[in-house]
């Protein structure tokens, strides 16, 4: 596969050199090719993840210049053919690896530990912070309904995992979305564009300069709920770090009321991919807490 990879990006880039290349494992939708250390290839695995990409990529675009962070700019990109293994977007890599939880917990310096939420908080700041105008340029067709997402959401779970599931985390999270629909009404939020995945595996981290270094994966970025983002900084490191952050977010106890459900859809939605892609990891590891 990675051999015919090499032969659509050389294809669309005949002046290309490849000399070397390697797979990142980490993408669940995307084919993510590391060529001679410098490039960063995404070839989307399935057909859904095709528009997804091209999405994504007039995203990364248009949000450069707004984040201070540095994040993947599209600089090789093919789209003249919508099929997947012909679809693909390349940009120069960033520096630094995920900064996985058991690498977050050796951090004992309390300095560097406020270091590292205030560039997540000030990136999520500059994010959320585009007009609404400006993300209506990138996203025109784009709408939100924060209840409609997530009763289509919860359809889907009942219909395609509860019957995996045993009958106590059936009722666990009946609960969970129960209690979310009986609040929604109440929440006040002006949509936003969000990262979507704002996850260890996306968050860049350079342990010799010890700061963070960039942000990618913006598959997932959307016109969304701000509280979306700190879920997944409290997913991935816990909930003090989680306050932490929240504490330098503006209205960020407003906020946080809704992260920990969304926090609680996760292994969910994991799952859910899993069963509608064929991919058994993904459900496995989605379901682990279920069965």
């Amino acid at each position: 596969m990675f051999i015919s990879y090499a032969d659509r990006i050389k294809q669309v880039y005949p002046e290309l050199m490849i000399n070397d290349i390697q797979l990142n494992e980490i993408g669940q939708n995307n084919d993510v090719l590391i060529v001679d250390h410098a490039i960063v290839f995404h070839f989307p695995k399935y057909t859904q993840g095709v528009e997804q990409l091209r999405e994504e990529t007039v995203i990364l675009e248009h949000i450069n210049k707004y984040v201070t962070l540095p994040i993947p700019v599209p600089i090789y990109q093919s789209f003249d053919v919508f099929e997947v293994s012909k679809v693909f977007t390349g940009y120069k890599l960033i520096p630094g690896t995920p900064l996985w939880r058991n690498d977050f917990e050796k951090i004992t310096d309390d300095q560097q530990v406020e270091k590292i939420a205030a560039q997540l908080v000030e990136f999520l700041i500059e994010l959320h912070g585009i007009s609404i105008e400006e993300v209506k340029k990138i996203l025109p067709k784009q709408t939100f309904n924060l209840q409609l997402k997530f009763v289509d959401l919860y359809k889907k779970i009942q219909g395609k995992l509860y019957p995996y599931m045993r009958e106590e985390a059936r009722k666990d999270v009946t609960a969970l979305f129960g209690d979310f629909f009986s609040q929604v009404n109440d929440f006040t939020f002006k949509p936003l564009l969000i990262h979507g995945d704002f996850g260890a595996s996306n968050i860049l981290y350079d342990s010799c300069k010890r700061e963070i270094t960039g942000i990618i994966d913006f598959g997932g970025s959307e016109l969304g709920d701000p509280a979306y983002d700190f879920a997944g900084i409290l997913a991935s490191y816990g909930e003090a770090f989680f306050k932490k952050c929240i504490s330098l977010y503006p209205n960020g106890t407003e906020i946080a009321k809704r992260t920990y459900f969304y926090k609680g859809t996760f292994a969910l939605q994991e799952a859910l991919h899993g069963i509608e892609n064929g991919d058994k990891d993904a459900f496995e590891s989605g379901m682990k807490d279920y069965l």
